[in-house]
C-alpha cells in the first residue's frame, strides 16, 4: 500500500507519522514538504492508495493540489488535514474520504483507513471523459445532469462544474448506470439528485427545473417511484 504525507512542517510530518505507526507499526508513509513535488511522484505507478493532504501550504492551497490529483490519479483517496475546519465543504466537495483536525492522532489515522475500507468495497463507478483538451475523469455518482446539445452534451457536476463533452448523447447515457433516468429527450438525470418529481417538471437539488415527456410521465415516474422506494429499503437493511 502506497501512503503519503504532504505537509510542509516538519513536526507535523513527524506526528503523522507516530500516529500512522501507533495504527500499525510495519506501516511508513511517504513524505512531501509540497504540493508540486507531491503530484510529480503521484505520476509514478502504482498509484498511492491514499493520501493525506495538508490544506494550508505556503504558496499553496490544497483544495487546488487535491483538484490536480484527482485529475492524475483519480483512484487516490484523499484526506485533508489542517488546522481548522474552515474548507470542509470544498473538501467533501471533492469527495475526500476524510477531514481531519491536526493534530493527527492514531484514532483519527485508523478513521481514515475504516473509511478506505469501506470505500473500496464500495467500488464506485468511474468514467473518463474528454472537454476540449482536457481529460477528467469522475465517479458517475458525481453526475447530476445529461443534456444534449447538438454535437455535444452537458454534464452538471455535483461540485458545480459543467463539462461540454464531444460525444453523442447517445453513446454517453449508454456509459451511465441504474441510477440515471431519462425523462425527455435529450435529458437524462441521476435520479439521487431529484428534489421533487411531478407530472410535467423534474425539479433538482439546485433548483433547476426540467421538462418531462408528457406522453411518457406516468411511466417515467413510476421508474422514478420505485428506485426510491427501493433505495429506502436498502437503507433500512431489508
Amino acid at each position: 500500500m502506497r501512503i503519503a504525507v504532504c505537509d510542509d512542517d516538519l513536526r507535523e510530518r513527524e506526528q503523522f507519522e507516530k500516529a500512522l505507526q501507533g495504527w500499525d507499526p510495519t506501516r511508513s508513509a511517504e513524505k512531501f514538504i509540497s504540493g508540486a513535488a507531491l503530484l510529480r511522484e503521484a505520476k509514478k505507478q502504482p498509484p498511492f492508495d491514499i493520501v493525506f493532504l495538508d490544506i494550508y501550504m505556503p504558496g499553496e492551497n490544497g483544495i487546488d493540489i487535491a483538484k490536480e490529483l484527482r485529475k492524475i490519479s483519480p483512484e487516490t483517496e484523499i484526506v485533508f488535514v489542517t488546522t481548522s475546519r474552515e474548507h470542509a465543504v470544498d473538501a467533501f466537495s471533492l469527495y475526500a474520504l476524510h477531514y481531519l483536525v491536526k493534530p493527527v492522532t492514531t484514532e483519527g489515522v485508523i478513521e481514515a483507513f475504516r473509511r478506505l475500507t469501506e470505500s473500496r468495497s464500495a467500488q464506485r463507478e468511474r468514467i473518463t471523459l474528454t472537454a476540449g483538451s482536457d481529460r477528467h475523469t469522475i465517479f458517475l455518482d458525481q453526475i447530476c445532469l445529461l443534456e444534449s446539445d447538438n454535437h455535444t452534451v452537458n454534464v452538471s457536476l455535483s461540485d458545480g462544474r459543467r463539462l461540454k463533452v464531444r460525444m453523442t448523447f447517445g453513446e454517453l447515457e449508454k456509459e451511465m448506470n441504474e441510477n440515471f433516468l431519462k425523462i425527455n429527450r435529450g435529458i437524462v438525470v441521476n435520479m439521487d439528485y431529484i428534489m421533487q418529481m411531478g407530472t410535467e417538471t423534474c425539479v433538482l437539488r439546485d433548483g433547476i427545473r426540467l421538462p418531462i415527456a408528457t406522453r411518457h410521465s406516468t411511466a417515467i415516474r413510476a421508474k422514478y417511484d420505485d428506485y426510491v422506494f427501493e433505495r429506502l429499503y436498502r437503507q433500512k437493511g431489508f
